[in-house]
Parts: structure tokens; C-alpha cells; sequence
């Protein structure tokens, strides 16, 4: 008979960061990417934000693959649904701990955006972990069913956003439907929805309204 145990061990991981933290930096992104990515290369739809304004934090997912079935591009995932609740739990104590490394606990002028998988990275982060931020920007990804208002009624000042392309292949009509309206129920307040022309993207122009 077969048997499926659990242990626990140490492991490292890496994250990405753009540009310096100086006295001059007005906003601390925490940014996190979809699947297939790399954190170094997420990188690149944040370097047009002012450098000297903008610090930039991309923390990587564990899981690497190599894409399209071919051993030369390697990307990543932060989950699957294989022993989900037990990664989520290894993916927020790695979380927990760039937090603490880039000392976030006192910054007012925090960013935090998912992208498409990267959305429920996000929120069960923020949610579990009870951060503060200023802007929540949510990228053409839906927020875990597991949450509900209730892991947010903490945050009273931040603004939320929820950004989608009206030609998104994964984002379909009835789709964004359902998910606005959970959206106006997970938050009540401070909560936007912008669509722009595009498909599963990141929209740079966009992500600049909030620099």
C-alpha cells in the first residue's frame, strides 16, 4: 500500500528588483507575475516608471518548468491544484519573508499588483498575511473563492483596481460579469474597474496612473 507523507526542510528561492531605494523613491511596488514567467523578466513592463521614484519588487514563484516543450525557455508557477493548500502555505512563508528583507512593514506608499495568476498570489498574501497597501491592482486574474469580504475589512484606505482587455481569450464576457460582481462584494469601497483594447496583457499605460 502506498503512502503520501509530509516534511518539513528548508529551501531558498530568489526575487527580482528594479532600480534603488532612496530618500528620493515615492512608491515600493510588490509585483507579482503570471505563469510561464520569471521574475527578472516580469521586470521589464515596470521599466518606464521614473527610476529614481520607483523600486520595484518581484517576488519569483518555485516551481520552474521548462515552456512549450522545449528545454530552452524555463518559466514558473506559484500553484496548481496538486496539495494546493500546503504550497500556498510554503508560497507565503517565502512571501512573509521578502516582506521582512525589504522592511515593507512601514512603508505607506505601497503597490501591490497580481497579473493573471499573480492576482490570487495577491490577495491570499494580503489577505492572509493582513498587508497594508495603498493600491491593489488586480490584472486580468480572479480573486480565490476561499476569500471572502472578510479578509479585507482591515484594509479601510486602500484603492482597489481591477483591470482587464476587453479581448482577454481567459476573461470572457459572462466571465467578467461574474467576476465584477464579486469584486463590488469582496470591496464595497474604494473599488475600480477599467477595461482597455487588448487581450491577456500587461497594459504599461495603465500600471503608470498609479506612480
Amino acid at each position: 500500500m502506498s503512502k503520501e507523507k509530509k516534511l518539513s526542510y528548508t529551501i531558498s528561492n530568489t526575487y527580482s528588483t528594479l532600480n534603488e531605494r532612496t530618500e528620493k523613491t515615492k512608491n515600493i511596488w510588490l509585483v507579482f507575475h503570471g505563469i510561464g514567467y520569471l521574475s527578472r523578466y516580469f521586470l521589464k513592463y515596470f521599466k518606464h516608471l521614473d527610476p529614481e521614484e520607483n523600486y520595484i519588487i518581484a517576488p519569483q514563484a518555485q516551481s520552474k518548468y521548462y515552456l512549450n516543450g522545449e528545454y530552452r525557455h524555463v518559466g514558473a508557477s506559484w500553484l496548481t491544484r496538486e496539495n494546493t493548500e500546503l504550497e500556498i502555505e510554503n508560497m507565503l512563508n517565502y512571501l512573509d519573508a521578502v516582506y521582512k528583507a525589504e522592511n515593507l512593514a512601514e512603508v505607506d506608499n505601497l503597490n501591490i499588483l497580481g497579473y493573471s495568476q499573480g492576482v490570487s498570489v495577491a490577495t491570499r498574501f494580503i489577505a492572509r498575511s493582513k498587508i497594508q497597501s495603498k493600491n491593489l491592482i488586480m490584472l486580468s486574474g480572479k480573486v480565490p473563492q476561499e476569500l471572502t469580504s472578510k479578509d479585507f475589512n482591515f484594509l479601510d484606505k486602500t484603492e482597489f483596481t481591477f483591470i482587464y482587455g476587453n479581448d482577454d481569450k481567459y476573461l470572457e464576457e459572462g466571465i467578467i460579469k461574474v467576476e465584477e460582481k464579486r469584486l463590488k462584494e469582496l470591496f464595497p469601497q474604494n473599488l475600480k474597474i477599467i477595461s482597455f483594447k487588448g487581450g491577456h496583457e500587461v497594459n504599461t499605460e495603465l500600471i503608470s496612473k498609479f506612480a
